[in-house]
């Protein structure tokens, strides 16, 4: 009893030394969330007092159809890059999932691009998608000045830029598959599609679960190759969510609008998330 009663005070004690570090860890983290949320009820902007008004900001919202088109923007990039970057991760995963020569240093050609900075990478590609860049010369047309062409081309980059992360989530899962029921499998005559389609794509359910969650949050909040790549443009072409809340809040600073921008971001990512769990993550 007395050294049970010891360790709860030992315990306690901890706590208490820990418990300063853990209070400024929740308001840092915690606290711009919730005024973030709070500033989405104010009329708030540089040099005035914030001042209370209700949903009207999100009943703006509403009936805006800058937002509405930046969502179906934010939307069409999400269909398209969500499925490209998984497939291209799952692909580079079982590409390099063997042990041959050479197998580590491509892996981390693979993931080299993830650690590169994106503003780097969107200046290249900037200028390869350019009226000068080899890729308009080969295609004829300049992607970025396409309306049509503009949301592929970044898709393309970002795909570039994050399919590494992916990869090495997949692959950790497929190391710890067990290889005798492909063997078995092989045995049997089973091809290599349906070995991956009955065996190995059963069991890497929690791997596509947790990177389709981290990729479509990604691409909700796609910003930095916009900005850097078109800016928004051309016409509006490009113009995301993020990009609609950087125009509010650091161009006409509304940042009670931009704040109930935000907060809709959430809400839509967490929906979207809360979906592909019950397609991708449920358990039998």
């Amino acid at each position: 009893m007395a050294t049970l009663n010891v360790r709860r005070w030992e315990a306690r004690t901890g706590l208490l030394f820990v418990l300063p570090c853990l209070l400024l860890f929740l308001l840092f983290r915690f606290g711009p969330s919730v005024a973030g949320v709070l500033l989405g009820f104010f009329d708030s902007s540089i040099g005035a007092s914030p001042e209370w008004t209700g949903v009207d900001n999100y009943r703006r919202m509403a009936s805006d159809p800058v937002f509405w088109e930046s969502l179906r923007i934010t939307l069409i990039y999400t269909i398209l890059y969500v499925p490209a970057s998984m497939a291209a991760s799952v692909g580079m995963a079982l590409l390099v999932r063997r042990a041959f020569l050479g197998a580590a240093f491509f892996r981390s050609v693979f993931f080299l691009p993830v650690v590169t900075s994106l503003v780097l990478a969107g200046t290249v590609f900037t200028w390869l998608f350019s009226s000068e860049g080899p890729i308009t010369k080969l295609t004829g047309q300049s992607w970025l000045a396409s309306t049509t062409l503009v949301i592929p081309a970044l898709v393309i980059v970002s795909v570039w830029s994050r399919f590494g992360y992916g990869m090495l989530i997949v692959l950790a899962r497929l190391q710890d598959l067990p290889r005798e029921l492909e063997e078995a499998a092989l045995t049997d005559g089973a091809s290599t599609w349906q070995r991956f389609r009955y065996i190995v794509a059963p069991q890497l359910r929690p791997a596509l679960f947790f990177v389709a969650v981290i990729e479509t949050t990604n691409s909700f909040q796609v910003f930095d190759l916009v900005y850097v790549m078109t800016g928004g443009g051309p016409a509006h072409g490009s113009f995301t969510l993020v990009m609609a809340l950087y125009e509010q809040a650091f161009k006409n600073f509304d940042f009670g609008y931009a704040s109930a921008i935000g907060v809709a971001l959430f809400v839509m990512t967490l929906v979207v998330a809360l979906i592909q769990r019950l397609i991708i993550g449920r358990s039998k």
